[in-house]
């Protein structure tokens, strides 16, 4: 018996017309970028001491803000989606603040928090010696509140589309609830996993507002790459378009890696 697509066997072309435009409309910035790159010196902006350092520095903490991410926000989801508790719903609630607040807000809230002054960083001062603000650890940190909220709603969803069942039959057999997590639970809700951390990889390379407030923009310090953009674009308007250009690269490539891969997109 034929599907309902094939027997409609025609183009809704009535929606063609928005659908063009919303893609033609997503694309042209892009387009914008690749007409406008200064091709001819590309390769010598690329291998300039300040890109290297703005690009090893963006690498880097993306990834070990990704791993504090994953060390605190696999738990988080496994406590959101196996349990049941009051004020669960608030939780979730906090859990994703940060995807919709302004990300110079996080960076205030987080200055507020951990600055010398803020509720929790005047201690760190003054009994650890310990001074968070305008240093890579800023960066990692500003990072973390913004991505990690990506891989625990990823993970979370992932969790729930577990068979129980399996976990079930592994108590049975006489594995512990902790063994079961990590031989059970996690392998089958890895594809899961693995796309929450390159989403939460992602945006922590590219985060830029809570960065520069709680980081600040100190070349070799606490410049990363979309920091570096905002600086070259009111000096050398050339290199920040070779800046955007590699981000975008680098976005494309994980993005399409994660459709491709873990997705399971046609």
């Amino acid at each position: 018996m034929p599907t309902t697509r094939v027997a409609s066997g025609r183009f809704p072309w009535l929606l063609a017309a928005p659908a063009v435009a919303g893609l033609v409309f997503l694309v042209l910035p892009f387009a914008g970028l690749l007409v406008r790159a200064p091709w001819s010196s590309l390769g010598t902006r690329l291998v300039s001491p300040e890109v290297r350092g703005a690009l090893w520095l963006s690498l880097t903490t993306a990834t070990v803000a990704t791993a504090v991410s994953l060390t605190l926000g696999v738990p988080l989801a496994w406590l959101l989606a196996r349990t049941t508790f009051p004020g669960r719903g608030v939780v979730r609630a906090l859990v994703t603040v940060p995807l919709v607040i302004p990300p110079v807000v996080g960076g205030v809230a987080l200055l507020l928090a951990l600055g010398r002054n803020g509720v929790v960083g005047r201690y760190l001062e003054s009994w650890f010696g310990l001074t968070l603000p305008f240093t890579p650890a800023a960066v990692v940190l500003a990072q973390v509140f913004v991505a990690m909220p990506f891989l625990v709603i990823t993970v979370e969803g992932a969790l729930r589309g577990v068979d129980r069942r399996y976990e079930e039959a592994a108590a049975t057999l006489g594995a512990s609830r902790a063994r079961a997590f990590w031989r059970v639970t996690l392998p089958m809700a890895a594809p899961g996993v693995v796309a929450g951390a390159v989403l939460c990889w992602a945006r922590a390379l590219g985060e830029f507002g809570a960065t520069i407030t709680f980081a600040g923009n100190f070349p070799g310090r606490t410049q990363t790459m979309p920091l570096a953009v905002y600086l070259a674009m009111q000096e050398d308007p050339e290199s920040a378009v070779v800046l955007s250009l590699v981000l975008l690269l680098v976005s494309l490539v994980i993005l399409a890696g994660l459709r491709e891969r873990w997705v399971g997109a046609r």
